[in-house]
């Protein structure tokens, strides 16, 4: 690929589209004054994304079906990326918000790092400093999988990255290069490796809020596995938590105590720091929350079906409840938060704690590594370890017995027909798909496999086929980057 240097307006990106968001409500000497630990850490709030990429992503997947005209139009925002098309909006839950809210967070990193490095005694900021390399490493991640095309060993020394940014932004405009997707994963493995062994969790007073040392080793499994060294993706997953057993860090749903809890106990806990499933969460300006069961491109009756209700590998039930009408279907996850943008207005904004990372995705990604490095015995025993908290006989009798239901590579050949390591990894994305329906997920595991995903018109007269290598794949630049001179994806 010819490089090109061009001109991004990456500022102008961030103080022009996320005005709403609480990171321009941050005092304005705080980055002038950044001369304690403490100024440092209050300043690494800001190192996360305050935008959602869930409902773009979940609207690309093949978790997302027409439910038809008495679903109503739909919005742009969950309408466009469903049919394969820019979306045009540039509000909350579009592609340009959440572009915009990486960077922003990536900025507020690089401040952190510069402060530090400025400092007499940077050898007092070294948590912080682990925090703000792993924090950049991970706003960049997500943009690369999501704006460009997923990690390639054959091609990615060719294919367009995103601009990896390591100084604050202090020019209106500046150059960067958009480089490569090699590049950009050597960029993010050089601070995801110099960050980690640097993060001190008992620094923290909420540390699901930040990277901890289990986040950032969650994190890294993920990056690995996106990168096929799965050698690495299982090395930090067994890092993560002691000895590695992740068996206390699942959503247990298959109990008699759940199944009885309230609907609205069951959104709380989802998204609560004291539940152990949860390693990173964050607090995103998003309309999802409230807006997501009743949207018209989502989960209708027939793909619930073939989701929860369809025989499975372990031959038990999923514990999986669905709840509402055929046109509102949902799980309950995420809560809105609603906050007036004064005291006496009548108007405000809506915001949602999302999980980041989870034990859940964490043991699933070690087990399509084991699968990948030929422990097969090993990848089985996550799999069982995953399905005993998510399948029981029935909702009337609620127990799972591993005798029953527990994954065999005799029930895996039987029921996917396939290799050894291709029953595991299939039986892998078949769990996740499920597990991570309304959070956006599906889709990197789409992208990194390359699935195709067919979507129909509820009328049958419209069908849009994303094959491996369609370049609809990757979201577009958001306009004014492209008009800054920087080249635009494929369309």
């Amino acid at each position: 690929m010819k490089r090109h240097i061009k001109y991004l307006f990456l500022t102008v990106v961030l103080l022009n589209a996320v005005g709403c968001q609480k990171y321009l409500e941050t005092p304005p000497d705080m980055r002038a004054n950044l001369d304690s630990p403490k100024k440092v850490a209050e300043l690494l709030a800001s190192a996360y994304p305050k935008a959602s990429y869930i409902p773009f992503a979940e609207s690309m997947s093949d978790n997302a079906a027409d439910k038809g005209d008495p679903a109503g139009a739909g919005t742009t925002i969950n309408q466009d990326p469903w049919f394969f098309n820019d979306v045009r909006s540039r509000d909350q839950d579009s592609p340009d918000y959440y572009w915009n809210g990486c960077y922003q967070a990536i900025a507020a990193a690089n401040q952190a790092l510069k402060a530090i490095t400025a400092a007499p005694d940077p050898q007092n900021y070294t948590s912080e400093k682990g925090e703000a390399l792993v924090a950049r490493a991970f706003s960049h991640f997500m943009l690369v999988t999501f704006f460009s095309r997923a990690y390639d060993p054959l091609t990615a020394a060719s294919d367009p990255g995103i601009p990896y940014v390591t100084e604050p932004e202090e020019n209106v405009l500046k150059k960067y290069e958009r480089k490569t997707v090699a590049y950009v994963y050597e960029m993010i493995q050089k601070d995801l490796e110099e960050g980690l062994p640097l993060i001190d969790d008992h620094r923290y007073t909420v540390p699901k809020y930040h990277f901890t040392t289990a986040a950032a080793h969650a994190f890294a499994t993920r990056f690995y596995l996106f990168k096929q060294n799965y050698q690495q993706a299982v090395d930090h997953a067994n890092a993560s938590v002691a000895g590695g057993d992740l068996s206390n860090y699942l959503r247990q749903i298959n109990t008699q105590a759940f199944i009885s809890l309230e609907y609205a106990t069951k959104e709380a806990f989802y998204t609560q720091t004291d539940n152990p499933a949860n390693f990173l969460m964050a607090e995103t300006v998003t309309n999802w929350g409230q807006e997501f069961p009743g949207y018209r491109y989502g989960l209708d009756f027939d793909l619930m079906n073939e989701l929860f209700f369809s025989d499975n590998v372990t031959t038990g039930a999923y514990a999986y409840t669905v709840y509402g009408t055929d046109l509102v279907k949902n799980i309950p996850k995420f809560t809105a938060h609603f906050v007036k943008t004064s005291i006496n207005a009548d108007y405000g904004i809506n915001y949602n704690m999302i999980p980041l990372l989870t034990g859940d995705e964490l043991i699933l990604n070690r087990a399509e590594a084991y699968a990948n490095l030929g422990e097969y015995d090993k990848a089985i025993a996550d799999l069982t370890t995953f399905s005993s908290t998510k399948v029981y006989y029935s909702q009337d009798l609620p127990i799972y017995l591993e005798s029953l239901f527990g994954v065999t590579a005799a029930k895996l050949a039987s029921f996917y027909k396939k290799s050894t390591k291709e029953n595991i990894v299939s039986a892998v994305l078949d769990f996740k798909r499920r597990e991570f329906i309304f959070e956006g997920l599906r889709w990197l595991d789409v992208v990194r496999h390359k699935i195709p995903v067919r979507h129909v018109t509820a009328d049958r007269k419209t069908t849009i086929l994303i094959g491996p290598n369609d370049p609809r794949r990757m979201l577009q630049l958001p306009q004014e980057v492209i008009l800054s001179g920087v080249e635009a994806n494929p369309r």
